[in-house]
């Protein structure tokens, strides 16, 4: 999803609470502050040595000790508040992808992207997931996953 879209969902839905599904039927707690806002260029280049950019916006979001057993989520209306107060600091790249940056005591750190999202009577759900690893080169290193290729990592070979 991008930058955008994520902005136009809050603000057709502001009435509602903002509720993040981070792996199948586990929510992110009411808890949750939005802690930091990262606006990232990645600049990269894969094993099969091409490069490639692209920005991404990066939202954090923290479960607050203090705030523990809150059952009112944040509304979309107040994270839209808040993400226009960042963007009058740092303007946000509109095309940018977006993620979540999340983790608690048994989900480990990870930047979830945007899988899917559901509109019900009184909340958003924003449903993330985990983006897996790829060889980005597949077509210069004919990555087998049952067995690696070790001629292609070898050193006269133009990939890994």
């Amino acid at each position: 999803m991008k930058t955008q879209e994520f902005f136009t969902l809050l603000q057709e839905n502001q009435d509602k609470s903002l509720l993040f599904e981070y792996t199948p039927n586990r929510l992110v707690g009411a808890n949750y502050h939005i802690t930091e806002v990262k606006h990232t260029t990645i600049d990269s280049i894969d094993c099969g040595a091409k490069t490639d950019s692209w920005n991404e916006t990066i939202i954090q979001l923290w479960e607050s000790p203090k705030d523990k057993g809150k059952q009112d989520y944040m509304s979309s209306n107040k994270a839209l508040n808040i993400l226009n107060f960042v963007g009058k600091m740092k303007p946000f790249n509109m095309d940018s992808e977006i993620k979540f940056e999340y983790s608690n005591n048994s989900f480990h750190t990870a930047q979830l992207f945007v899988n899917d999202f559901e509109i019900k009577e009184n909340s958003l759900l924003i449903k993330l997931a985990v983006q897996k690893t790829a060889c980005k080169a597949e077509d210069v290193c004919i990555v087998d996953e049952k067995e690696p290729d070790e001629a292609c990592c070898e050193p006269a070979n133009d990939c890994c």
